[in-house]
């Protein structure tokens, strides 16, 4: 690869970013500005690190796969930031950054330490991004949260799940995962108008309000007709038929996006009596009955396989797909053709799979340049690069007992 081609692989070769979070969202924010090339150093406590590490099993090595998932491409330091000392060293690592994402709890010591409104008066170029559970205003600003508390809070619960059962959490951390998305996309365009003005500033993003962002068309339905929506389990709202249907053995999922389609889907389930079915001939037809077209279409999808339906409406241009298990989308060809996954070498382990940044840049996707480090990884290398000496680097990054 040559230089050329590996420098558009890292757009943010030569920023640096320092990292005060823990859990998920932030994490994940630096990691995202990791994979783009930037210097990220997370500042961890000497006792104990980011929680995350101890959130398993499954464990490789000291820390849980957990933690492993959003933190490679970063370099460790431990300081105790609760004491003067700490303070003055990541205030010299900060005076170098670009970027500081934290996620400290609302009202607390650190938050006011750290705070843009103290950082930027002496590093007015610092673009600072925090993250929080629920927001800088409102009655519910001082809430501390996890994924599933704003998940539950936000409205994600109430819309997942079968309608005659409980609500569930997404399989994903979409609250924080959606929070570490927004404020990526946050970051990248202030450092784009900081290259403008020369001054970075003060974003803030939340678990809630970027989940009520991702609410798109179920918002814009309830503010029309002002009625709740129920959980439709694998069905889409507007479309039908959009789900998960049972073949003989398994379910399969089918798209139905326009009228063709499902001209095309009678068709090759041999249900003319559907097609010529004046109800169901519209989609807003079609979601108007669904129950009763969603029973038809099951009664007929039960007498072939997974495989068959797969096959078959595949060859007539429906979309559709088998659900897969990770054992077989890690195994699947299409995977490995677009290289999304690749080995890092652990310091304790050896080498372990991660999953890539699902971005390519000229078609290149960014390298995966480091294992997630261990605690305190690069104490010295850091503090060193800060100007300290052998006892001073001891003496800031001990447990304190």
């Amino acid at each position: 690869m040559s230089c050329a081609e590996s420098a558009n692989a890292s757009p943010l070769q030569g920023f640096r970013v320092v990292d005060l979070s823990k859990i998920l969202a932030g994490p994940y924010v630096t990691m995202s500005l990791s994979d783009m090339g930037a210097d990220v150093i997370k500042v961890e406590h000497p006792d104990g690190g980011d929680p995350t590490r101890q959130w398993g099993p499954p464990f490789q090595g000291p820390d849980s796969t957990y933690y492993l998932a959003a933190n490679r491409n970063k370099r460790s330091l431990t300081l105790d930031l609760t004491s003067p000392a700490g303070q003055k060293a990541a205030h010299r690592l900060i005076a170098d950054a670009d970027v500081v994402v934290e996620n400290f709890r609302p009202g607390s010591t650190l938050q006011e330490k750290f705070h843009y409104s103290e950082l930027s008066k002496t590093y007015p170029h610092l673009v600072v991004l925090h993250i929080s559970a629920f927001g800088e205003t409102g009655p519910l600003q001082d809430e501390p949260g996890y994924d599933m508390v704003a998940q539950a809070a936000a409205g994600l619960m109430s819309l997942t799940g079968e309608p005659d059962g409980p609500p569930v959490k997404s399989g994903y951390a979409m609250g924080d995962l959606s929070a570490a998305l927004f404020g990526t996309v946050g970051v990248l365009s202030a450092l784009v108008e900081r290259a403008k003005t020369g001054l970075g500033q003060y974003l803030t993003t939340s678990l809630y309000e970027s989940q009520l962002a991702l609410h798109i068309n179920w918002a814009t339905s309830y503010f029309a007709t002002g009625e709740v929506p129920q959980r439709l389990g694998s069905g889409h709202p507007n479309l039908v038929p959009y789900q998960a249907y049972p073949a003989s053995d398994g379910h399969f999922v089918i798209a139905v996006g326009n009228d063709a389609l499902w001209q095309r889907l009678c068709s090759v389930i041999e249900r003319p009596d559907l097609a010529d079915d004046a109800r169901l001939s519209t989609n807003e037809g079609r979601v108007e009955h669904r129950a009763e077209l969603n029973t038809e279409l099951g009664t007929t999808l039960r007498t072939g396989t997974v495989q068959h339906w797969c096959t078959t409406l595949k060859a007539s241009g429906v979309p559709v797909s088998p659900i897969r298990g990770l054992d077989e989308i890690y195994d699947s060809a299409h995977t490995e053709a677009i290289g999304i996954v690749d080995k890092v070498d652990h310091p304790t382990v050896g080498p372990i799979h991660q999953v890539g940044f699902p971005v390519n840049y000229r078609g290149q996707r960014p390298t995966m340049r480091t294992a997630p480090p261990t605690l305190g990884q690069h104490n010295e290398e850091v503090l060193r690069e800060l100007g300290y000496d052998d006892d001073s680097i001891q003496q800031l990054t001990s447990p304190r007992h």
